[in-house]
């Protein structure tokens, strides 16, 4: 069962336990506020975050920008207890919608709690592996009887199970520690682990002296990258189907806007005020377009990731029963802004084996 403790969790929290809004199903008048939960901690003072058009939405303030002239207040909700926190003010109805990795996702819909995923944003990020400078662990396959740290019950956790599988290991053969991404840092400085699942925090330890990254799933494969995407509460947007179309149209405004190579130096600008440094953003993104990783589609690559998901979280019990995942995206409001904006064929499309669509390939030259 989902906890309901999430206010443990939450790193900021406005005071939101106000009367229920009564809203008519299709209600022109934009809401008086908009609730967005975003699964991380976040960093400073204004809360930052990134490594997504979601991030570059927010730093931005485009969905402030958006709803001003209608007197709509935007609330950012940032959790240090990332997805699964997210998953607790979801099942409180607490929140409108979300930023939110794969397997918290699928844990929530497997609940009952009844979302819709409207648009990527995040898709594609990195997964990486590093060890103590000293370890003679070169390669996943070394990591047999090993103690990894890996954050369970986040996007991380999946993506991790399913690079060892693909090198001969299953979860049992490994240790695997769960550590949150500081609590991960922390013990890999101090050599009481063997090694620890994480994203660009790595490269921080790696310049520190103190652990070198021997995996990257980007250049391995896409398969094993992890997955985040925006969210609306069922509730949201049956209810406020014009408000919603509206976020969704100014995610992919500025995700257009920054998927543009020209821009490379801004996103990374932008992000580098967030958790790490510029540089490090920077190396996550060697060798690939922003197209590739900025992209909102919810193309066959992102709908067999999470189906993939879904199958390995029921094998590892970390859900009771099987989880749907087709009607669960909601394309309508992703199309109807792509047509608008004339950008159908602006992404690349990815298959479900990770590899770009054949007739797109054009697309990131």
């Amino acid at each position: 069962m989902l906890k309901r403790s999430f206010l443990r969790h939450a790193a900021a929290w406005p005071l939101m336990a106000a009367a229920p809004r009564l809203l008519a199903a299709g209600n022109d008048a934009s809401p008086p506020v908009i609730r967005i939960g975003v699964a991380t901690g976040g960093v400073g003072n204004p809360v930052r975050f990134g490594g997504s058009s979601a991030a570059l939405v927010h730093s931005t303030g485009a969905l402030e920008e958006e709803f001003k002239a209608d007197g709509t207040k935007i609330e950012w909700v940032f959790f240090k207890g990332a997805g699964p926190a997210v998953n607790e003010a979801l099942v409180n109805k607490q929140l409108d919608l979300a930023w939110q990795g794969d397997l918290p996702s699928i844990v929530h819909r497997a609940g009952g709690v009844k979302t819709r995923i409207i648009a990527g944003s995040g898709v594609r990020n990195g997964l990486y592996l590093a060890v103590p400078p000293d370890s003679p662990v070169k390669r996943i396959e070394d990591l047999r009887g090993k103690r990894i740290a890996l954050y369970k019950g986040t996007n991380l956790h999946l993506a991790a199970v399913r690079a060892l599988a693909a090198h001969g290991l299953k979860e049992s053969d490994v240790r695997l520690i769960n550590l949150d991404l500081p609590g991960a840092q922390a013990a890999l400085a101090t050599k009481d682990i063997d090694g620890a699942f994480g994203y660009v925090e790595l490269f921080v330890l790696r310049d520190k002296g103190v652990a070198k990254v021997i995996y990257s799933a980007s250049e391995d494969s896409f398969k094993f990258t992890r997955q985040t995407v925006l969210l609306a509460s069922d509730d949201f947007a049956r209810n406020q189907p014009k408000a919603t179309q509206r976020i969704v149209s100014t995610l992919v405004k500025v995700a257009r806007r920054y998927s543009d190579e020209s821009q490379r130096d801004e996103v990374f600008a932008q992000w580098g005020k967030a958790e790490v440094a510029e540089k490090y953003w920077r190396e996550d993104f060697i060798g690939q377009p922003l197209r590739t990783r900025l992209s909102p589609l919810l193309d066959p690559f992102l709908v067999q990731r999470y189906k993939d998901s879904a199958e390995q979280a029921l094998a590892l019990k970390l859900v009771r029963g099987k989880t749907e995942i087709d009607g669960w995206f909601d394309r309508s409001f992703l199309d109807a802004s792509l047509r608008e904006l004339k950008l159908e064929n602006y992404w690349p499309v990815y298959e479900a084996n990770g590899e770009i669509s054949g007739k797109q390939v054009a697309v990131l030259r």
